[in-house]
């Protein structure tokens, strides 16, 4: 410091203090790490003094002072290289290495270009794609840059280190470039310091930016540019970043680092945040790397050897970065090459199919990707092995390349290529990208026939150019087309379709503008369509000037014809218009064709075809073939449809149209044939009708009326002759069942009536069966007839074809006549009119009949003369030519009574009472009756007339007109009277006029009936003489002494808004005489422009003054008009306003009001000058809009136009656009010259831009159980760039979620549309998956832009009530002895959560056993079933128990499963293998069972040998082979049961017993043999008994085995008595088996005979309790009727459940543990509204409130919603300080009242009812509610609490009114005063269900439970009646009837053998019963026989 000092005095004394510097002493190992600051003075030779001074330094020793970048500073550059803050070196020498790194301190504040250029997005918040391979291409342009100047290869590597044991995660992008200085890296820190801005070091001789040369497709690498790219890519990436460089030309490594945690860290201890240290230091040295970043010291160990590199190491990755690099390393790999696929693989891109010998210009560029993970081998992979890239398969899928160029202003170029990819006979090449969004809304091919699929070409909606710039690809600009290459409008030289198979790049160089970040062009897509953009086609790489549309028109047909292998259309039939298809839009313009070419094949109209992939399939022929578009003659086309007509036609009368592509190209003709024709076989096709029970009915039969007809039997057959019910069935569709329909059909005259109908089903007795027909009365023709029709709709047609119908005609008569009817008369009658009267006879059944011959009627009516002319009698009876004369009243006519008589019937009168009208015309009576009459000229003439008929009565008829015709001049009237009504009137007309008469003329009137010539005509001569009235009205208008007149219909312009003053007018005659107005007169003239005319002007002629309109398009029609009843005339003209001066301007909104934030208004503003009326002034000129201003608060004027318009002479305003700011009203001032107008605007939200979530969270995740419904609905808002909503209606909204996540209602997978509010309300959805996390999120497409909206993070729970799985606790290890009790099986059913479900019913649960066969096979259907056990006080709630449950008695391995019968589904627990021991040994048995031997004591040993052979074994009370472990031996000895019998045979060596070793439970005896001569008693019989004697055997006692045997001396005698014990032994078997077979059989009927007592007891137990019930049902009870019941009963549970009934809307709290009860808002319900109101306001703050059981359950919760949620462990409650739940009111001491009390008190809580957990809720409620008392009102409540607390404490009182007594006595006030119900928002406790439901519960389980007895009841009679059945049956006998015999004939061979058979009868019992059952589980029988015999 002290040199400090001293150089800082020397400098004052030379002059001022210069720049401070940084020195390290660096020249020995001795040097310290600390740096020294100087002040520079004015020369190096003073710094120098001053450096050697502070750093003690001999002023003779050498050294030199370097900059950091090895520049020695001299005398020389001294001014040059000091700046302030500059670190330097002092060294040996300028190349010796440092011996101690160094820090170099920089500071980079942002450039200016930070603030210029900060409109530009960045690149993570464009077009919805993951950006992190952009963000990994920012650092690949900077080594890409770094790299250019490289001779060799280009290395460039990226180092994903994901090793946990190699430090913190870490990105590193390594290349072998230039590298950077410390100032070139001190350029790089400073944000937007592009390469055109940054300093060089002053020292070196690097010169400023020089921009390359123009190469192919620009791959110059200049593409790091703006200075911002890179340190955007490293912080989006990670959270610090390292960047270590080295240039060839230095030795030192220059270091540095920026960090996120750097940057808050100085932040925060208010540091200079933009500056920080380099770190200069030897290659290879990493003594400063720390411990969580110990990769780094391999990478810096890799510095050896390297002359110049820079490697970027990014930590602190995000975690979902990572996710992403190693989840999809294909896929930003792939776009990675994408990006720099011509870098990689050269100009001309990657052709993988190069011909050897044609060689490509290649590339030095590698790009490698190494990925390190934990415990796996390293993943690299260099990106030129990349083969899937797009543009790769853009390249080697085209056919044919088309090369263009566009100069664009000057040194704008552009190069570019388009690509033609063909159609390949049934699919299109144009490549796929799986990965562009623009794919997803398209149509994909599916399997549904009914849909109809146009397909839209190869490239879909995808724009065709990909643009690159300067050889990388910039991803989010696209360029639709060119005019010149996009479709053309009306027809070209190839296919439209042709244009959606070329795909193309535009490759363009930096003259072009691109955003900061590289996504996007700024200028390109402007610039190219330009009308000076010059394209000019490249051929050979030559440019060749044309016209490029022409050319390429014509290329794209080449490649079609040439490349394309299509669908040719042959044979044009015509256009036609379809409306099959659903889009109105594709409905017209199909071309029809009748055959094609496709894939080799020619298809044909009418050829047999057969369809692929569609369901069903179809046969059948082709119609045509249907192309979309407008086409003329043979095409060629990628797809279409082909018209199918189904076959076979009689059973598929249709036609279906499915896509050509889906025929079946490999199926033969005969094979469709042999389909059709099995097909059509099986159809019907007649009918058989016979008569079982006679009345037959044959053809054309005659039946009197009411004639029965028999019953018929119908039978439907097809062609084989086979009966048939249903239609055959086929892959169309299931088989249709058949019904025959019977018709009786009357053929009537007014159409077929059906008599009789009738439809038959398929019986039993007969296939088809109608019963006899009776009482067919009507007469006529009939049909009956036989239809066979359509079980469903009842047709009578199949597929167009009819089906089978018999017809049979019949005819019933009728009898003779005894009364008549008058038929229906014909009226009018009139006078002297004939007219006929049908009569009609009728039998005794009221049938019409025929008449009697010679029948004379008799007519006759008073006041008439009636006659008649004649009768006829076929057809119909009918009185002919009736007359009637005489006099009536009136014209109306007059009512008369016709009495008809026919003599000689029983009925022979009838009165028809009618009414005559007048007769036709026969003369005219016409008055006056003068011939000769006097009239003026213009006045009608009354003539009174009258028409007459026969009888002088005025008579009336249609169309009578009488008319008169005047003669004697032109242009005269005829008058005319309608006659038809009234018969008489005055003929009258116009006026009689003839023009210019002037003296009397005479005029002939002729009077007659019109088309009436019988009727004479009247003449009359008429006098005209001539009028004197008003003929013409003129206008006038009065100027001075003259009178101009206006004529009619004359254009008057005057002056807008003035006067027309001076009318007259003036009235002539017909001779044009002027007529003097007089009053009368001037009232008949009227003006139509005012409406009041003072009558005195109009008498004096004069007319009111005329105002002119105001506005000039008014032009105003002004009427002069005179009437009378004899003229009427008129004047009239129009009055033309003219503008006047100019006063006002005039301002009109040419469209909406409404602009959109950040765009113009879309509409015009006409601007106008107006007179003071409003009238548009029409002297502007095109320099007006020079003096128009407009202003307006937070206008954007930058865009701002105003133009003037001739033709209309205003002027117009657009480009109007305002600021950002809120969404409201803005008002623009416009002003010219001296005139000014005001106009409003809306703004409004701008473009949507992002989608918003409505109320719900960003951060946090939604909590909800999986397959229920979401708290909320989920209601999407679109919103613009700023957050405001936007009112866009029909936008498409997609939810995106994870595919572990299902949705319900599947409608949501849909797209749906945004309505008129810019809203989706998607409504309660409902998620299912496994407990976790999982994102959601919305996405839309608007204009081409992706609108996402946040993440939405869903936790799934599992579903507490959901039954999951069964689990089984049992003892595993306990031994299974047969015929044992099994231990205790504890069986519960498991929820989602694992949790133990509570309160299941019983019966679901039930236990199958069966015999074990294979692992996990599913249970037989004889498995045995048992059900859960009563349960105990000590059982565990939730859990099932099977008790008592007998182990099956036999052994052997055995299946046991539980089965629980949910709701949805049934859950099978794992199957249980157990294996089943033998029980404790109690028997000693042979194996097999010897015969009963008969010996002799000869000499033959073979005769005289008892056993041989022979194995005993121990066995279980069930026959099992047990006591393996058993040893010991057996003592055989000979016994004989008769007591008098002394002599006892003895064994061989004269021994009396026989010991045999008993070795693990059997014993093996080869030979027992008696000794020669033996002892005993001849024919007696003996036993050998063999006795088990065992150690092991204390406490076991097993009975002998007993052996009977036949003692002979003499030989023959034996073998006789061999030969019938052999035949014993026979016969025991069989009597054995067959009393089995008789007592089993019994045991059998007695046990269901107990059954079916057991079962009518129960059931009459229950009917009573139905009976209690008061639930009546029929005295014969089925099931059916108990079904109807419980239908009916359950209809009213749900009617009842269903009803809206309150409930509580806060969100249930995940049950994800037992310990959680949930919130106190869910655990309680109230029946009266009232009190729910008063106590959930009351309990407000604590309704959302989670009760856990333990305090560690409520801690949780906690943790989870971080500290958000209220928590209530019960375990932390004192409960001493409870209230006694049963305690009585406080009023009420030791039982008696201490006051009456009113308004109804009771406590709070005893209103309260608890679903579940009822102990636990009355903790919670008793600490909440205390002794909380109810009233009805205030009043109540305080009277209450007055008297009270007399004597005791008084609690809260609360109101059903809502109001709140405090403890304290407190009341009133807001916060004592509960709200109204819909106030608490959901906050209420819920309503129980009503009680009517408990009741109809318990009447349904009731009902339930008795039909299950009724059924059983049924099942058990049925089956007693069987085996009742079976006993009696004629087999059953026959079998008593030969044991009977076999019994006989045993007990006749015992009684010859000398055998006691009562013995020899038990010993086979038992041994029977040994081995009776072979069935592995016993059943309830033989359960109860095994108890007997034990208990035995």
């Amino acid at each position: 410091m002290s040199a400090v000092s001293s150089s800082s005095s020397d400098g004052q004394s030379e002059g001022a203090v210069g720049p401070q510097v940084r020195l390290f002493d660096r020249r020995s190992d001795q040097a310290t790490e600390e740096e020294k600051r100087l002040h520079v003075r004015g020369s190096f030779a003073l710094f120098r003094e001053d450096v050697c001074q502070a750093f003690g330094i001999p002023s003779d020793e050498m050294f030199v002072i370097t900059t950091t970048n090895r520049k020695a500073v001299t005398e020389t550059n001294f001014s040059v290289a000091i700046r302030e803050g500059t670190t330097l070196y002092i060294l040996k020498s300028t190349d010796q290495l440092l011996i101690l790194s160094t820090k170099e301190k920089i500071e980079f504040l942002p450039h200016y270009d930070t603030l210029v250029k900060s409109g530009m997005y960045e690149y993570y918040a464009s077009e919805g794609q993951n950006p992190l391979p952009f963000a990994l291409a920012e650092l690949i342009d900077n080594s890409l840059s770094a790299t250019a100047n490289n001779r060799g290869v280009r290395n460039i590597q990226i180092r994903l280190i994901f090793d946990e044991t190699q430090g913190k995660p870490a990105v590193a992008v390594i290349d072998n470039g230039k590298g950077m200085n410390s100032t070139q890296l001190k350029n790089w820190a400073v944000y937007r310091l592009s390469k055109f801005t940054r300093e060089t070091d002053l020292l070196s001789d690097e010169v400023s930016y020089v921009r390359p040369p123009p190469m192919l497709r620009s791959l110059n690498s200049d593409i790091s540019y703006f200075g911002v790219g890179g340190k955007q890519a490293v912080f989006f990436v990670g959270q610090s970043a390292r960047i270590i460089t080295k240039t060839l030309d230095s030795q030192d490594v220059h270091e540095f680092v920026l960090s996120k945690d750097d940057f808050e860290q100085k932040e925060k201890n208010k540091e200079f945040i933009y500056s920080g240290f380099i770190r200069n230091r030897k290659p290879a040295d990493s003594t400063h790397v720390t411990d969580d970043e110990r990769f780094l010291h391999n990478l810096i160990l890799e510095e050896k050897g390297k002359d110049n590199f820079t490697a970027v190491i990014i930590t602190g990755v995000q975690p979902e970065h990572i996710q992403y690099l190693k989840n999809f390393y294909h896929l930003w790999t792939r776009q990675l090459t994408h990006i720099y696929h011509y870098y990689i693989h050269g100009p001309q891109g990657n052709v993988l199919n190069v011909a050897k010998g044609n060689t490509r210009p290649g590339s030095n560029i590698d790009i490698e990707i190494y990925m390190f993970e934990k415990g796996k081998l390293p993943r690299i992979i260099n990106l030129r092995e990349i083969k899937d890239d797009m543009q790769t398969l853009y390249i080697n899928s085209a056919s044919e390349s088309f090369e263009f160029k566009a100069l664009v202003g000057g040194d704008g170029v552009v190069e570019g290529i388009i690509r033609y990819h063909p159609f390949l006979y049934d699919r299109e090449t144009y490549p796929d990208d799986p990965y562009s969004s623009s794919r997803a809304g398209e149509d994909s091919d599916d399997t549904d026939d009914e849909c109809f699929i146009i397909e839209k070409g190869g490239r879909g909606k995808r724009p065709i150019f990909e643009c690159f710039w300067n050889g990388r690809l910039i991803p989010y600009t696209t360029i639709e087309d060119f005019d010149w290459c996009a479709p053309p409008k009306k027809r070209g030289l190839g296919p439209l379709e042709c244009y959606n198979r070329i795909s193309g790049v535009l490759f363009t160089n930096d003259k072009f503008q691109v955003s900061t970040n590289k996504l996007t062009f700024l200028d390109l897509s402007l610039k190219l369509q330009e009308k000076n953009t010059l394209f000019t086609r490249i051929i050979n790489g030559q440019e060749q000037r044309m016209k490029i549309d022409r050319e390429f028109a014509f290329w794209v047909k080449e490649c079609h014809e040439k490349y394309d292998k299509q669908i040719k259309y042959i044979g044009y039939k015509g256009t036609i218009t379809r409306t099959d298809v659903a889009s109105k839009r594709m409905q017209s313009s199909w071309a029809t064709y009748s055959s094609i070419e496709w894939d080799g094949k020619a298809y044909r109209s009418g050829q047999l075809v057969k369809t692929v992939k569609t369901v069903p399939l179809f046969y059948g022929s082709i119609v045509k073939f249907l192309l979309h578009g407008d086409h003329e003659g043979d095409v060629y086309a990628t797809g279409g449809e082909v018209q199918i007509a189904l076959e076979p036609k009689e059973l598929y009368d249709e036609t279906k149209c499915v896509p050509i592509s889906k025929l079946d190209r490999h199926v033969s003709i005969a094979s469709i044939k042999k389909y059709l024709e099995d097909e059509m076989a099986r159809f019907p096709t007649s009918l058989s009708v016979t008569w079982p029970e006679g009345d037959a009915l044959q053809e054309n039969d005659e039946k009197d009326a009411g004639t029965p007809i028999g019953a018929l039997k119908v039978e439907i057959l097809n062609k084989k002759g086979e009966p048939m019910q249903k239609l055959p069935g086929s892959s169309h569709g299931t088989a249709k069942k058949l019904l025959v329909e019977l018709k009786v059909i009357l053929h009537s005259p007014s159409g077929d009536k059906e008599v009789i109908s009738h439809i038959s089903q398929h019986g039993g007795k007969w296939p088809y069966w109608f019963k006899k027909m009776e009482n067919i009365t009507k007469l006529g023709e009939y049909t009956l007839k036989l239809q066979v029709v359509l079980n469903e709709s009842n047709a009578d047609m199949h597929a167009g074809r009819p089906l089978p119908c018999k017809n049979i005609l019949f005819k019933v008569v009728e009898g003779k006549p005894v009364k008549f009817s008058v038929g229906i008369l014909e009226p009018p009658f009139r006078v002297g009119v004939p007219f006929n009267i049908p009569l009609d006879l009728h039998d005794e059944f009221g049938h019409s009949t025929s008449p009697v011959i010679g029948i004379k009627p008799v007519l006759e009516a008073s006041d008439l003369t009636v006659g008649y002319e004649s009768l006829r009698i076929d057809p119909g009876f009918t009185i002919k030519g009736v007359i009637a004369r005489g006099r009536l009243d009136n014209h109306q006519g007059k009512n008369f009574i016709l009495k008809v008589t026919l003599p000689g019937l029983k009925e022979d009168t009838q009165n028809i009472k009618l009414r005559l009208l007048p007769g036709p015309p026969k003369k005219l009576n016409v008055a006056p009756d003068s011939d000769v009459l006097f009239i003026e000229n213009g006045t009608p003439f009354p003539f009174r007339v009258e028409v007459l008929d026969e009888s002088n009565n005025i008579t009336v008829q249609p169309k009578l007109v009488v008319q008169c015709k005047f003669s004697g001049a032109s242009d005269l009237p005829v008058y005319t009277l309608d006659c038809s009504n009234t018969g008489t009137g005055i003929l009258t007309g116009l006026a009689i006029r003839v023009q210019d008469i002037k003296k009397v003329q005479t005029l002939k009137a002729r009077i007659e009936i019109v088309g009436c010539k019988q009727v004479k005509a009247v003449e009359k001569t008429i006098k005209l003489q001539p009028s004197t009235r008003v003929a013409k009205l003129l206008i006038l208008c009065v100027d001075g002494e003259k009178a101009i007149q206006i004529k009619h219909k004359d254009e008057i312009e005057w002056v807008a808004g003035d006067t027309m003053q001076n009318l007259i007018f003036q009235l002539y005659d017909e001779g044009d005489r002027e007529i003097n107005i007089t009053s009368e007169l001037a009232e008949k003239v009227k003006v139509n422009w005012t409406p009041n005319v003072p009558k005195e002007n109009l008498v004096k002629g004069l007319l009111p003054d005329v105002e002119v309109s105001n506005s000039v398009k008014d032009i105003r029609y002004c009427q002069v008009s005179f009437h009378d009843d004899h003229v009427s005339l008129e004047s009239a003209f129009t009055v033309k306003p003219l503008p006047d001066e100019p006063k006002h301007l005039k301002c009109e909104l040419k469209g909406t009001s409404d602009v959109q934030m950040g765009e113009e208004l879309k509409s015009e503003i006409e601007l106008m000058l107006t007179d003071q009326f409003g009238n548009k002034i029409q002297s502007l000129s095109s320099s007006c809009v020079s003096y128009l201003g407009v202003s307006g608060p937070n206008l954007d004027k930058s865009n701002l136009k105003m133009t003037y318009q001739e033709a209309t002479q205003s002027m117009f305003v657009t480009g109007i656009k305002f600021h950002i700011g809120p969404p409201e009203d803005k008002e623009l001032c416009f002003a010219w010259r001296s005139f000014s107008c005001y106009t409003r605007l809306s703004l409004v939200a701008g473009v949507p831009a992002m989608l918003d979530v409505v109320d719900w969270p960003k951060t946090e995740s939604i909590i909800t159980v999986t397959g229920k419904p979401l708290e909320k609905p989920l209601i999407v808002q679109l919103c613009d760039a700023w957050g405001n909503p936007t009112l866009e209606p029909n936008v498409k909204i997609v939810l995106v979620k994870d595919n572990a996540l299902k949705m319900s209602p599947q409608q949501h997978h849909q797209h749906l549309k945004t309505n008129t509010e810019g809203r989706v309300d998607m409504g309660l959805l409902t998620f299912t998956a496994p407990r976790g996390d999982y994102c959601l999120q919305l996405k839309a497409t608007h204009n081409k832009n992706t609108l996402e909206s946040h993440k939405i993070m869903l936790k799934i729970t599992p579903n507490p009530d959901e039954p999951s799985h069964v689990a089984v606790k049992f003892d595993k290890g306990a031994e299974l002895a047969a015929g044992n009790i099994f231990p205790e099986f504890v069986v519960s059913i498991v929820s989602e959560d694992n949790q133990i479900i509570k309160k299941l019913n019983q019966a679901n649960c039930t236990m199958q056993m069966w015999k074990y066969r294979t692992p996990e096979a599913r249970p037989p259907a004889n498995a045995s079933t048992f059900h859960c056990s009563k349960s105990k006080g000590s059982d565990m709630e939730g859990c099932f128990y099977f008790r008592d449950k007998m182990i099956p008695d036999r052994v052997g391995k055995y299946c046991i499963q539980f089965v629980f019968l949910s709701e949805k589904n049934t859950l099978l627990s794992e199957q249980l293998v157990i294996d089943v021991v033998p029980n404790i040994p109690m028997n000693l048995v042979p194996h097999p069972q010897p015969a009963t031997p008969a010996v002799s004591n000869v000499k033959d040993e073979f005769s005289r040998t008892l056993v041989k052979n022979l194995s005993l074994k121990t066995v279980d009370e069930h026959n099992n082979i047990a006591g393996a472990n058993l040893n010991g031996k057996i003592i055989a000895k000979i016994i004989c049961a008769a007591e008098d019998n002394t002599e006892i045979p003895q064994f061989e060596s004269k021994v009396d017993e026989v010991e045999f070793p008993f070795t693990n439970g059997s014993a093996e005896i080869d030979r027992l043999v008696l000794v020669e001569n033996s002892p005993g008693k001849d024919s007696s019989e003996y036993q050998i008994m063999f006795t088990l004697v065992s150690p092991s055997m204390k406490d076991l006692k097993l009975d002998p085995y007993c052996l009977p045997f036949m003692f002979y001396n003499d030989f023959q005698k034996q073998q006789q008595m061999a030969e019938l014990t052999k035949e014993k032994d026979r016969l025991s078997l069989s009597v054995t088996a067959y009393r089995c077979l008789f007592d089993t059989t019994n045991q059998l009927i007695d046990e269901i005979k107990c059954q079916a007592d057991e079962a009518k007891a129960k059931e009459m137990h229950l009917m009573t309790e139905l009976k209690k019930m008061e639930i009546k049902l029929p005295s014969k009870i089925q099931a059916e009727h108990v079904d109807a019941v419980i239908k009916d009963k359950s209809t009213e549970k749900e009617a009842l459940m269903s009803q809206p009934r309150r409930k509580c809307s806060l969100p249930q709290y995940p049950k994800s543990s037992t310990d959680i009860l949930g919130k106190i808002a869910h655990l309680a319900l109230i029946e009266d509204d009232e009190a729910a109101k008063v106590i959930s306001w009351h309990l407000a703050s604590d309704m959302d409130c989670v009760v856990t059981l333990t305090t560690e359950a409520a801690r949780s919760i906690y943790n989870e919603t971080q500290g958000r949620q209220q928590v209530l462990p019960l375990d932390s409650i004192y409960q001493k300080t409870l209230p006694v739940w049963d305690r009585t009111l406080p009023h009420i001491r030791n039982g008696r009242k201490e006051f009456t009390p009113l308004g109804n008190p009771v406590y709070a809580r005893d209103l309260l009812v608890f679903p579940e957990n009822t102990q636990h809720c009355q903790k919670v409620f008793g600490m909440l509610l205390g002794d909380t008392i109810l009233l009805d009102n205030l009043d109540v409540a305080n009277n209450y609490r007055r008297q009270l607390v007399k004597f005791t404490y008084c609690p809260t009182l609360l109101t059903r009114d809502g109001d709140r007594i405090r403890s304290n006595g407190k009341f009133g006030g807001l916060q004592n005063k509960a709200p109204p119900l819909d106030k608490l928002r959901g906050m209420v406790f819920g309503a129980p269900l009503p009680k009517e439901c408990d009741r109809l519960c318990s009447e349904i389980d009731l009902l339930q439970q008795y039909r299950s007895a009724v059924v059983k009841r049924n099942l058990v009679n049925m089956e007693l009646s069987q085996q009742l059945e079976t006993m009696q049956s004629s087999e059953m006998q026959q079998k008593k009837k030969e044991l009977d015999d076999q019994e006989k004939h045993l007990k006749d061979i015992e009684k010859k053998l000398g055998m006691t058979p009562k013995g020899r009868s038990m010993g086979a019992v038992k041994a029977s019963e040994r081995d009776m059952s072979d069935s592995p589980i016993p059943t309830k029988r033989m359960r109860r026989e095994i108890t007997k015999r034990t208990t035995r």
